[in-house]
């Protein structure tokens, strides 16, 4: 069983974000049920997301995955929206405002910003990390850090 402990500060909240998903990770190889736990958790430590979960790159098409959040888009065609973006780069894309990023896809009307992190296997892109919010600004430098380690988590112990 997996608790969530938050405290006032933030980034402390990160970090036992990040622990508790590294013990989660620890005795479980299926990547459907990290997945979703993980998804469980960042919505649990995270304040203001109306959307985390993970798409997963089929072919080349990202295919919809375990999430937290209203029903999303099922398939992310090549070159659209913030998810594709950070697969064509290879890196974390931080949007704070998602109406003024070309090729936006508007799958929950309600967002307003966006970070999308990519996770990698053997050095290509399995699949991004997507997170949404309905506050303009919401995501930072220190949510895109922990994203980003938790991508690598996955990468390193997520069975990928």
């Amino acid at each position: 069983m997996v608790n969530v402990l938050k405290t006032d500060n933030i980034e402390q909240n990160y970090k036992y974000m990040l622990k508790t998903i590294e013990l989660g990770l620890e005795d479980e190889n299926d990547i459907t049920a990290n997945l979703s736990n993980i998804s469980a958790i960042i919505n649990s430590y995270m304040d203001d997301l109306n959307w985390v979960g993970f798409y997963i790159l089929k072919e080349k098409d990202l295919v919809l995955g375990p999430f937290q959040g209203n029903p999303a888009c099922v398939r992310i065609k090549p070159g659209k929206g913030v998810c594709y973006a950070a697969v064509d780069r290879k890196e974390a894309v931080l949007v704070p405002n998602i109406h003024e990023f070309p090729g936006h896809i508007a799958c929950d009307s309600a967002t307003n910003s966006e970070l999308v992190v990519p996770i990698f296997k053997n050095k290509k892109i399995w699949g991004v990390i997507d997170l949404d919010s309905p506050k303009l600004n919401r995501f930072t430098e220190i949510e895109e850090k922990y994203i980003i380690e938790i991508a690598e988590l996955i990468s390193a112990k997520g069975a990928l």
